[in-house]
């Protein structure tokens, strides 16, 4: 039995632009002897695709590339126990697939990379996938995280923002969660995977958006303003963006009490 490790790379890849790569993500791409992309269907089948481009760009001679499908995961469940419950078996599910591809796909002494949307350690399964695995026992490998640009930061970058002001702190959630972080009289809110659009609630409120879809790629939508003046307009620029592609990646900011320098830049 081969004494020798396997190591496994989780590369933070950016939102989507490929620019965006930094020179450490590079240079650790080009460590890698196989690289591991979980497919999310026919629908988000571009997004493989911007991997595979990254790979053509930046690394040097053939890759070898190992492709398997994520588990399918409930997404029907509103209620928090229902909700923590899918995830978890979700989770479970997705750590067999990734188990599997380290320990047939991934040789002892080999280097292994999993490509990760954005940041690997915001809103991303990855990391605590591995560590699952590693608990069971199974299959024994050591990583290390190479951070990127994440889909936050992007937003800021592309409505020309700070994510934070002055001396007020800046919080970060689940579009679910959303009601639980209001009222926040402190500081700003990043929302994350509101599939519900929880922003329409706070009508009324005040607050300002800074709304982005599909940030760094081609597809890029931004839109800024009072949320009263442009709630409509997200929703159906959502709900179009949605029924063209099949899928929708987007987050915002909310701005609880906007300065008089704040304007709409979209």
């Amino acid at each position: 039995m081969s004494s020798e490790v396997r190591r496994l790379l989780v590369i933070g890849i950016g939102s989507g632009d490929p620019d965006h790569l930094t020179f450490a993500a590079v240079k650790a791409m080009r460590r890698a002897d196989v690289f591991f992309v979980l497919g999310k269907g026919r629908e988000k089948s571009a997004l493989t695709q911007v991997r595979r481009s990254i790979l053509d760009e930046h690394v040097p001679g053939p890759y070898r590339l190992v492709e398997a499908e994520d588990p399918w995961r409930d997404r029907s469940q509103d209620e928090d126990a229902g909700y923590v419950g899918a995830v978890h078996d979700w989770r479970r599910r997705r750590a067999d697939v990734c188990e599997r591809l380290i320990r047939e796909e991934l040789a002892p002494g080999q280097c292994g990379a999993f490509l990760v949307w954005g940041d690997p350690s915001l809103y991303d399964s990855t990391l605590g996938i591995l560590e699952d695995i590693k608990a069971r026992g199974e299959v024994t490998f050591e990583h290390e995280v190479i951070p990127g640009v994440s889909s936050v930061s992007a937003l800021a970058a592309r409505h020309r923002v700070n994510l934070n002001r002055v001396g007020r702190p800046i919080r970060i959630t689940p579009g679910r969660r959303l009601a639980e972080s209001l009222p926040n009289d402190d500081g700003d809110i990043v929302v994350m995977l509101d599939a519900h659009e929880s922003f329409q609630h706070l009508a009324g409120s005040g607050v300002w958006i800074y709304w982005g879809a599909y940030i760094g790629t081609p597809d890029e939508v931004l839109i800024s303003g009072p949320l009263d003046e442009v709630s409509d307009r997200i929703r159906r620029t959502r709900a179009e963006a949605r029924a063209r592609h099949g899928w929708i990646m987007d987050t915002y900011l909310l701005r609880l009490h906007p300065d008089s320098t704040d304007n709409t830049d979209n």
